[in-house]
């Protein structure tokens, strides 16, 4: 039975339910401090969080022990409205992978949504499903919510438009096209065969222009000609061919249930191989040793209000979620992105200066030389400070060996090796520690690539985590 302490957690908790709107959103379940443990989406945001604190729930039964247990440790809960069912599943699933909540089983590994691309690049475009888009020279659409819903549309849109979803390299000045026996799509009439010539670069090119437009349109002509000839077949009792419009109808609905490359931004789908980049890195830096851990540090406010820092990791080129954090910015007021830059620096990396952390071999700063130069001086702060704490000999009357610091000579501090730099956004200067002229490498630089990757990934790290706590002023203030 529960004591009563657990009912007024529970009621504070039903009592902040019943401000939820009944609208879609993502939903949080909070232990102490604050600790985000699950969350959610919900079609309705205010019946979905209160059935799991409604004392006739069987929750053991319905959604497993571990949700049994989360439940008797949250604290309080939370939300963000959305406007749709898939913002909320897309929003769902990046927050997921950002903040890696106890109690949430699923979405944790790399698995993304899948987009649409459309190879603009090439003189006859192809039009695929991937959930590994080129980095430049096509046009996305997406992500989507349903993978198995796309490819049926796919399928759909192939006998309209009748472009190529085949591999093949195809070029207006190949003069052996001619000759070249196009497959069975050719032949269906879902597809013009340019890999065969039987269709000129302008008008292949216009039909995937059409096809484009219609992607970003409402659809709203062709979904009432079929509507039409859902009615018309359906009169004659031809119930087959009415039920075959009826699903192209679901199938070409389903394109609205996407989000953009901007706003649901996937990560782990541009990222980069380091391989190569990593080996030029340490020469570039004249690094001792070969950079494995490269930490990527952004700052995100508008007008100074709900100021936030983030830190991301990367280890041997990759991200490595576990050692994304975030600081919520405590000692500066206003717009003073140097002393914030040095703030995150100083709580970041005292717990390495204790031995209790690794340092990393990189950090990489968001920003252009004023950054670099805060950072730096942060840094070399904390060095000189560990260095004159651990000189200070020992108090008359201690013992030693009996608690707290060791008392050593300052040669004894170890100085890392770490490196600093940083990336501007303009003009992608790279600034490095110790200089003041900017390195300029081509776009085509494997090491540009991935320090543009730790560099976006921290600034939408710290983008994120400032909306959510934005959202979460906004939200208070209107209760």
């Amino acid at each position: 039975m529960a004591d009563n302490g657990d009912n007024g957690r529970l009621e504070a908790i039903r009592q902040r339910i019943k401000e939820f709107p009944t609208g879609p959103g993502v939903y949080f379940m909070k232990g102490v401090d604050e600790v985000v443990l699950y969350i959610g989406k919900a079609k309705n945001l205010r019946s979905r969080v209160s059935s799991y604190f409604q004392p006739s729930s069987k929750l053991e039964a319905s959604r497993g022990p571990h949700i049994v247990e989360m439940v008797a440790r949250v604290q309080s809960v939370d939300y963000l409205e959305m406007e749709s069912e898939v913002d909320a599943m897309l929003k769902e699933a990046r927050l997921i992978k950002d903040i890696r909540p106890l109690y949430n089983m699923d979405l944790t590994d790399d698995k993304t949504f899948p987009y649409l691309e459309i190879t603009v690049r090439e003189d006859y475009p192809g039009v695929y499903i991937t959930r590994k888009p080129e980095h430049s020279g096509t046009r996305l659409f997406g992500p989507f919510a349903s993978a198995g819903d796309l490819r049926g549309v796919l399928l759909e849109l192939q006998k309209i438009f009748q472009f190529r979803t085949c591999s093949l390299e195809i070029r207006d000045d190949d003069p052996k096209r001619p000759f070249f026996r196009p497959c069975l799509l050719y032949h269906i009439r879902q597809c013009t065969a340019p890999c065969g010539a039987r269709i000129g670069k302008a008008d292949y090119r216009r039909s995937i222009r059409d096809l484009m437009r219609f992607l970003r349109s409402k659809r709203s002509v062709v979904l009432r000609e079929l509507r039409e000839q859902m009615e018309e077949a359906s009169k004659r009792f031809e119930y087959e061919k009415a039920g075959m419009y009826r699903d192209r109808i679901r199938l070409i609905e389903s394109l609205d249930d996407r989000g953009t490359p901007q706003e649901h931004v996937q990560p782990e789908v541009f990222a980069v191989d380091p391989t190569e980049a990593l080996v030029k890195l340490r020469d570039i830096l004249e690094a001792p040793n070969q950079v494995r851990i490269i930490e990527g540090i952004d700052i995100a406010n508008i007008s100074g209000a709900e100021a936030v820092g983030s830190l991301v990791k990367f280890i041997d080129g990759r991200p490595f979620k576990s050692g994304y954090r975030r600081f919520r910015i405590k000692t500066v007021k206003g717009i003073d992105d140097y002393a914030m830059i040095a703030e995150v620096v100083r709580r970041r990396y005292k717990y390495a200066l204790r031995g209790e952390e690794l340092w990393p071999d990189l950090i990489l700063i968001d920003g252009g030389l004023g950054h670099l130069r805060a950072a730096e001086a942060a840094f070399q702060e904390m060095i000189t400070e560990a260095m004159a704490d651990v000189a200070q000999p020992p108090s008359a009357g201690s013992t030693p060996g009996g608690g707290g610091a060791t008392w050593c000579e300052p040669g004894d501090v170890e100085i890392p090796h770490t490196k600093i730099a940083s990336i501007a956004k303009r003009e992608e200067d790279i600034y490095l520690q110790g200089s003041s002229q900017p390195l300029k490498l081509p776009a085509h630089s494997p090491v540009r690539k991935l320090l543009q990757y730790v560099r976006d990934e921290a600034h939408r790290f710290a983008q994120h985590y400032h909306h959510i706590l934005r959202d979460r002023k906004m939200l208070n203030e209107s209760c």
